[in-house]
């Protein structure tokens, strides 16, 4: 079990740092100048804010990943979505069209009882297919509660009342059909000789799982045993042949075997047919140490494993790999010059090119059973424009574009492949224009194009952005005006920042889900991303996989919210309100513009350096730290102690906690040091500020990082990339220790670790005890635009332009 979150400070004894090799040295007495703010023992719950999820994307490099900046959408409030603890709203358009003010006098729903355990039933599966043996078992060994077990693996268990679950394979039923029956309608009162069990009939694997997922979600929810047959009675079909995910492998973090077997379960209980680990460079190739060099990649066996895991689920593993852009990982060596076109893109037509593409699809689909395979080719800017043309002349990017799609289709078709596109280049390509807002607006190809295009391929439309349905349907239109029923892809906002930004998650996959609905699309998947630096929890993504599988699973327009909340609860052991509530760290303030996407502000606000505060005046006149401690509080509250009875999942929040409980320090510390500093007396100010809220600071942003460290990254992915992680961190503290010596020189006290500055011979005395930083006026760097802004670190971290993105 993670460690309680240590949001306070100790009064007993030193400080987490060891002394010996600290910079502070901090006496108990020390300990007691900073702000005692008792978050973990704090019982106060924060009212939820109006969090609405809204941003401008603006990046410091020139690739600006899954954020366009100028794609505008309005999007939901955190209110709209959680307005009482436990109101179920009927749909997301429904609570949108609710303006804040009714939303403020509705009165709050009681919430339930309080409770620390589930009723004591334990499902029993006692009749099922061969085939359903072994991911049964998987189940019942991790599921959270441990309330289902088969019955050759169950233990004698006192005070438990077992109900037996027959699955039974039935022809008849369409695929993607379930029935869930029980076989009486009292389990208590049943005749003579005669056994009470739930039978589940289905006709394909994945569908027998999702029924086990939401008989697991009734359990958490049921509140009196004589319900249980009544509760124990659905039908549901699947909305779309294939539903899956595709996790980024890629931006520096690849998952733990353990990691991915996890999200296989948890995917099969959501009722998911397939699953996509998007892999640029990151599996193995033999006798291509380079591909891949240091970065952690699955091996062969790796991949053999997780296919024969996901296939006792049914489902469907594929590779999702990249054969023109998105490159620039194996690009840097010089192994891999004479295949560069530019630093992302792969050379297209040189023979040597596809010798390689040949390694890398063999190396990617041949440990899978699947015959389908993703080849990736988004985004690949500037193809043609680098050596290309210098070898092969000019020609124009369409064309080149397309004989490479050809080529690299022919050497999947060779081997049996059925290969799949991201599509935007396509109506890139046609535009003339890269940017993301030519692709969902060019509405036709060129004719040579058109004809130019292979047919066996499947195009992937991809889509994260919108908020309204018919900007769906239109693109999913314009595909099959091409000639191709398109896969469509949706995205769980993780991308650029620590904790996935829900709302607008819901808001967006809400309005694609629809639309694939209405248009009756056949596969659909959901991604997540892990641009500049993958800081993002993975497991924050988490409600956004039961909310598309819910979505997937009724031909409603509108997912029932308290399905999705005992879902949640039953199958990931988490407090729905919780973990949507942990998003605000992102945007802890109340605003009424709807137009822009989900800020990263925890992000920018975290990296931004302590000396300059050089984005402060976006948020001037608000006292962010008194949102962030309202924020710290409540997560800390329920991250920990008698909340992990019922929800054990929700142990996972300490780590949002702590990012806020580092906010609520960091926030105004440029406001601070500019008071002190301007103060009457500014050595004794400035002296006391170091005393307690730099000191407190640093313990605190000690603390993150080996949370962030050991309870995130090293328990999630493999180690390979937790050095960009930690080269932040590193900076962060190195900064602050920085900060506090010049502060105490200043004042006219010398630190233990600097010696005595000595000047140059020939050259003036040292500036360490010159603190003009802080004399310099700040401005608003996007102004007009407040808080509502998406940077990625090396913007946020320093206003020089000397840092690349992780």
């Amino acid at each position: 079990m993670a460690e309680t979150p240590e949001l306070i400070l100790s009064t007993e004894g030193s400080t987490d740092l060891p002394h010996e090799d600290s910079t502070i040295g901090m006496s108990s007495e020390d300990l007691d100048r900073g702000y005692p703010l008792d978050l973990a023992a704090e019982s106060h719950v924060v009212t939820a804010r109006g969090l609405l999820t809204t941003g401008t994307h603006i990046t410091g490099s020139e690739h600006c990943g899954h954020t366009p900046a100028d794609e505008l959408a309005p999007a939901l409030s955190f209110e709209d979505l959680t307005a009482g603890s436990y109101t179920d709203f009927t749909g997301i358009e429904q609570a949108y069209e609710v303006d804040s003010e009714n939303l403020m006098e509705r009165p709050t729903p009681s919430p339930p009882p309080q409770r620390v355990a589930l009723l004591p039933f334990l499902l029993v599966a006692e009749e099922y297919p061969d085939d359903l043996l072994n991911g049964l078992s998987e189940i019942s060994q991790y599921c959270v509660y441990k309330n289902f077990v088969t019955a050759d693996t169950m233990l004698e268990a006192e005070n438990v009342e077992r109900i037996a679950v027959r699955f039974q394979y039935d022809e008849q039923l369409n695929p993607g059909s379930v029935n869930v029956r029980p076989s009486h309608m009292n389990h208590r009162q049943l005749p003579p000789d005669e056994k009470f069990a739930i039978v589940v009939s289905y006709k394909r694997k994945s569908e027998a799982f999702r029924a086990l997922g939401r008989m697991l979600g009734v359990l958490f929810d049921i509140r009196e045993p004589s319900d249980l047959a009544t509760v124990m009675s659905w039908d549901e079909t699947a909305q779309f042949q294939t539903l899956g995910v595709m996790i980024d492998c890629s931006r520096s973090a690849v998952l733990t075997m353990q990691t991915v077997m996890y999200l296989l379960r948890t995917c099969a209980l959501l009722g998911m047919n397939t699953f996509q680990l998007y892999t640029e460079d990151t599996y193995q190739i033999e006798d291509e140490p380079f591909f891949g060099y240091l970065r952690g990649g699955f091996s062969q066996e790796d991949r053999a494993l997780i296919d024969n895991y996901a296939s006792n689920f049914g489902i469907e593993v594929f590779p999702c790999i990249q054969t023109l852009g998105h490159l620039g990982q194996i690009l840097q060596w010089p192994r891999f010059a004479g295949v560069r076109d530019t630093h992302e893109v792969i050379l297209p037509g040189s023979e040597e090119t596809y010798q390689l593409i040949e390694k890398m699809v063999d190396a990617a689909s041949k440990p899978l059973q699947s015959k389908r395979i993703h080849i990736g080719m988004d985004e690949a800017h500037g193809v043609g424009e680098g050596r290309y043309k210098q070898i092969f002349g000019e020609k124009d990017s369409s064309e080149v574009f397309l004989a490479h799609l050809q080529r690299v289709e022919k050497i999947c078709k060779d081997r049996g492949l059925k290969p799949m596109v991201w599509s935007d280049m396509l109506f890139t390509l046609a535009a003339k224009n890269n940017s993301l807002q030519s692709y969902y607006e060019t509405s036709d190809l060129p004719q040579e194009m058109k004809h130019n295009m292979p047919d066996d391929l499947d195009l992937v439309y991809w889509d994260y952005y919108h908020v309204q349905t018919d900007a769906y349907s239109r693109k999913i239109q314009q595909h099959r005006d091409l000639g191709f029923d398109p896969w469509v892809a949706g995205g769980i906002w993780s991308w650029n920042r620590f904790y996935s930004a829900l709302p607008f998650t819901f808001a967006a996959s809400d309005a694609c889900l629809k639309a694939c609905k209405r248009d009756k699309v056949k596969n659909v998947f959901v991604t997540t991303w892990g641009d500049d630096g993958n800081e993002c929890d993975i497991l924050s993504a988490l409600p956004g996989f039961v909310y598309y599988s819910e979505h997937c699973y009724t031909a409603n327009e509108d997912i029932d919210w308290s399905l999705f909340r005992r879902n949640f609860a039953g199958i990931c052991g988490g407090n729905l309100d919780d973990w949507i509530y942990a998003s605000k760290i992102d945007l802890p303030l109340e605003t009424i513009d709807r137009t822009r996407f989900p800020p990263n502000v925890s992000k920018w606000l975290l990296w931004n350096d302590p000396f300059y505060g050089f984005f402060s005046p976006q948020y001037a006149g608000v006292d962010l730290g008194l949102h962030y401690q309202e924020i710290a509080q409540h997560l800390a509250t329920v991250s920990s102690g008698e909340q992990l009875l019922l929800y054990p999942l929700n142990e996972r929040l300490a780590f949002p906690a702590r990012i806020a409980d580092v906010l609520r320090l960091k926030a105004n510390l440029r406001q601070g040091l500019v008071a002190a500093y301007k103060s009457q007396n500014p050595k004794k100010e400035l002296y006391e500020f170091v005393q307690g809220p730099v000191r407190e600071l640093r313990r605190a942003v000690d603390r993150l990082w080996k949370h962030h460290r050991d309870q995130i990254w090293l328990s999630t992915y493999r180690p390979f990339g937790l050095e960009i992680i930690e080269l932040r961190y590193g900076g962060l503290r190195t900064r602050l220790e920085t900060l506090e010596d010049r502060i105490l020189a200043f004042c006219g006290v010398e630190s233990d670790v600097f010696q005595t500055a000595r000047a140059t011979v020939g050259m003036g005395g040292s500036t360490r005890a010159d603190l003009s930083e802080l004399d310099a006026e700040l401005r608003e760097v996007y102004a007009g635009i407040g808080l509502e802004i998406v940077v990625d670190f090396a913007r946020a971290y320093t206003p020089s332009r000397a840092l690349g993105t992780g």
